[in-house]
């Protein structure tokens, strides 16, 4: 009796064990299959980030470089797009538990975030700028930024170059907010985008504001984030990858900055 009553659980144990890791394969695919089931892809993002994910001022419509480059994805991939908005610090607090699929929102590329998310192919390239007041000359490269007080998103690639050089880091939740903080003199330089400070500077002939340096060596590479094994990574690289080499990715790069930011 008591052999028979080993065996029935010995085989009641394979049997769960090989339906949880058959689970666990599967599992893999899942997020992109619902997404494909349901036809529609969320995507988070700021809404507050010009160039690359802001309203339109005379329609209110969202828009930019992120925008248009996650809607062609989408488009290849025969689904529709819901933005969800939120602050660049929550953002991957809002992947994690899914409330949306992707973050299209110039998510720069290092290694920790490979660890923790997916990441797609890069579909663009920039350099690292330091900002400051126009009649601050006391900063001039990122070892000037030692001690004095700077405004950055806190888990930004940018925040993280500043935190490094030494800065009193003054927590904002963007772009705009750390110009403001500066233009008041409540914080004297930020760290961001090349491409996000010149369209701002384009957009608004701000001249309270200058960059100071450019950090060369601090060019990165901005990729869609997507939760670790969902699938969907695979599917959008594929599409950027064809949207590259048939020039679709440069087209839109040309739109928004004059020139190819792709490579």
């Amino acid at each position: 009796m008591k052999k028979i009553a080993a065996f029935l659980l010995t085989s009641i144990l394979a049997v769960v064990l090989t339906a949880c890791g058959g689970s666990g394969n599967s599992s893999k695919d899942n997020d992109m299959k619902k997404i494909e089931k349901e036809g529609t892809i969320t995507v988070g993002t700021e809404g507050t980030y010009r160039p690359f994910t802001f309203h339109d001022s005379k329609t209110n419509k969202l828009t930019g470089f992120d925008i248009d480059v996650v809607k062609e994805v989408a488009k290849r991939l025969d689904l529709k797009v819901k933005f969800e908005e939120t602050q660049w610090d929550s953002m991957f607090a809002g992947l994690n538990s899914s409330r949306f699929d992707v973050v299209a929102n110039q998510v720069g590329i290092n290694k920790d975030r490979e660890k923790k998310y997916d990441l797609s192919v890069p579909y663009s390239k920039s350099t690292a700028v330091i900002v400051t007041a126009k009649d601050n000359d006391s900063i001039k490269s990122a070892k000037d930024l030692k001690g004095v007080k700077v405004a950055q998103s806190l888990t930004s690639n940018y925040g993280k170059i500043a935190k490094e050089a030494g800065a009193d880091i003054q927590s904002v939740d963007g772009l705009s907010q750390s110009l403001t903080l500066i233009k008041q003199g409540r914080t004297d330089a930020t760290v961001n985008d090349k491409l996000a400070v010149l369209d701002y500077m384009k957009q608004t002939n701000d001249d309270k504001v200058k960059i100071a340096a450019e950090l060369n060596k601090e060019t990165s590479s901005s990729a869609f984030a997507f939760r670790k094994n969902s699938g969907i990574k695979a599917a959008f690289d594929k599409e950027l990858k064809a949207m590259k080499k048939d020039g679709t990715l440069k087209q839109i790069s040309e739109k928004w900055f004059g020139q190819d930011v792709s490579e």
